[in-house]
């Protein structure tokens, strides 16, 4: 369904991703974990056109989307949940939520999409007209993702998902990816720092180290790995 293909990407000289070669199938749940600076949110901000690609290519369904405008790449079906939420903090939760569906001609289909949201996030309901700044980080966190998925993603991206997040809820954040992924059939790419949570969800796994991807394999196979399990996962609960 998505698939990366040998791709670079720079700053400037510096060269963040190196060959990086990803595929995410339809239906899976595929985590990428590494240490900060590996250059995972990078390879996500390539896949939604954020960042160019200089060599390589990145398809969906196909179809070449590679240094596409971001908003040809949402209409697609491809949507992020990016680093650190980035709701707009002065509108109120309703608000963001139709900003979402606003890219997408399924936004027709508003009454519908929000109510699956509000099912999904029951608390968004209760709260649509607060401000999104006077959430907790938890409930921007349910709606940063709410609001990717007002735009009907086949795909979603998830970068780092539980941080900044009360313990509390990061199991309720991650049990909603997986209903996203089984109920609602949206596939999952997900970036995450709690590597015991990001493989204990996947399907398959990369590990991505200075910009290369260095091990692959299902989700069990590298929660058992003794090599990942000394580097990602000495004390995760």
């Amino acid at each position: 369904m998505l698939e990366i293909n040998n791709i670079e990407t720079f700053y400037g000289k510096i060269q963040a991703l190196r060959g990086v070669t990803v595929k995410v199938n339809e239906g899976e749940i595929v985590s990428l974990i590494g240490s900060n600076g590996a250059g995972k949110s990078t390879l996500l901000m390539a896949v939604s056109g954020v960042n160019q690609v200089r060599t390589g290519s990145i398809t969906f369904k196909g179809q070449n989307i590679e240094n596409q405008n971001p908003h040809e790449i949402v209409n697609l079906g491809i949507s992020q949940v990016p680093e650190g939420r980035r709701i707009f903090s002065k509108l109120t939760v309703e608000e963001n939520l139709r900003l979402g569906a606003f890219p997408n001609e399924k936004a027709k289909y508003y009454s519908e999409d929000i109510k699956e949201v509000f099912d999904l996030f029951p608390v968004l309901n209760e709260r649509k007209k607060q401000r999104g700044g006077t959430l907790s980080g938890g409930e921007q966190q349910m709606l940063a993702i709410g609001r990717a998925m007002m735009s009907k993603p086949k795909v979603l991206l998830l970068d780092e998902p539980s941080l900044g997040i009360a313990p509390k809820l990061v199991n309720q954040i991650f049990n909603s990816i997986k209903n996203i992924n089984k109920e609602k059939k949206v596939t999952i790419f997900l970036v995450e720092q709690n590597a015991k949570k990001a493989l204990e969800l996947a399907n398959r796994a990369y590990v991505l180290v200075n910009g290369k991807v260095t091990i692959e394999g299902s989700g069990s196979e590298l929660l058992n790995n003794k090599d990942i399990q000394s580097a990602y996962l000495e004390g995760a609960k």
